[in-house]
């Protein structure tokens, strides 16, 4: 499958999870609802809710019958952006207003607590109607709220780097975003299992590891496009997490390798919000140089190889082949 297939595919499941939560996200007062679903209307991949179902339909499951736990992971996701925005003071997402930027403050706050409590609702009340066991369903929320936790402990953690003068080391930092944002594509392609009718331990924890294998090399593959990206095509300044001062896993390979005056260049404007365009496009220039972007996308290969044996014992399969299309895909993205 080409590149250009999957992103079909991941368009195709985007649409149907994009109505079943706006249909989900209707309610009065009129603006909390609006304010809660600003993200889902202005686009994104729905990776994690893609992992679900093909996770689902892998074991035998239906789309219908999973579309209630994708739609919930969406939903957390979504969550922890808003929260995510606050926190960073952003004001632009997906080449729109954040949240609290076109609201206000309290209401995106609200809006982020929406999200958050009806993921649960989605999957107790909507997984009942689709015929989901309680048994199952009861393990969900426990999965589920554990990733909540795992997220917030690695978020907490971030910051903690972030307010250090100290850099994480490489084994630390790949912890970190285990937690921070491995953990929400792990509980995706669990609840994915969850949700099929016939699923044994085995399903779920082989799917787990699949799920948090691709969530720590998605995650340094965006490192990588925090720092080296194409503007027109992330929609963000270049360098940005260099300006942020953002202790991520290219710029602590950047450090390691940078020697004398190119070294300077990167430690000058890091974490310098006020450095200029011109001295940040020389830090990019000299981290692109020393060829960092090879050495990431090798370590997130090396994990997306642990998740592709994590399934290889399933059949051959159109959803199996989409889980390892999926894996090209988010080692060789760009945006």
């Amino acid at each position: 499958m080409k590149a250009s297939s999957i992103k079909s595919e991941l368009d195709s499941y985007a649409s149907t999870v994009n109505e079943f939560i706006l249909r989900s996200l209707e309610g009065k007062p009129k603006e909390l609802y609006q304010a809660s679903s600003h993200l889902i209307r202005t686009g994104g991949k729905r990776l994690r809710p893609f992992m679900a179902i093909k996770s689902c339909v892998m074991l035998g499951g239906t789309v219908k019958r999973v579309l209630p736990a994708a739609a919930a992971v969406e939903l957390v996701h979504n969550f922890t952006l808003v929260h995510d925005d606050i926190m960073d003071n952003d004001e632009m997402r997906h080449g729109t207003a954040t949240v609290h930027r076109y609201y206000g403050m309290p209401l995106a706050i609200l809006a982020g607590d929406i999200l958050f409590s009806k993921s649960f609702q989605l999957i107790t009340f909507n997984g009942r109607k689709v015929g989901i066991p309680d048994s199952d369903i009861t393990n969900m929320v426990a999965q589920l709220s554990r990733a909540c936790t795992e997220i917030c402990e690695g978020q907490a953690t971030d910051i903690g780097y972030a307010s250090s003068r100290k850099f994480p080391k490489d084994d630390d930092y790949i912890k970190m975003i285990r937690r921070k944002t491995a953990a929400l594509f792990e509980v995706s392609c669990a609840l994915g299992a969850l949700s099929a009718p016939h699923h044994t331990e085995e399903d779920v924890e082989n799917l787990s590891s699949f799920g948090r294998n691709i969530g720590i090399a998605f995650q340094l593959v965006d490192d990588l496009i925090g720092v080296v990206g194409d503007p027109k095509l992330t929609g963000k300044a270049a360098g940005n997490d260099i300006r942020e001062g953002k202790k991520t896993y290219p710029i602590l390979l950047a450090l390691k390798s940078a020697k004398g005056e190119d070294r300077d260049k990167v430690l000058k404007v890091f974490g310098s919000k006020n450095a200029s365009n011109a001295d940040i496009k020389e830090a990019v220039k000299v981290i692109s140089d020393i060829g960092i972007e090879q050495d990431v996308r090798n370590a997130a290969r090396k994990h997306t190889n642990d998740a592709l044996k994590a399934i290889e014992g399933y059949d051959d399969s159109d959803a199996n082949r989409s889980l390892q299309f999926s894996a090209d895909f988010v080692v060789g993205r760009s945006l």
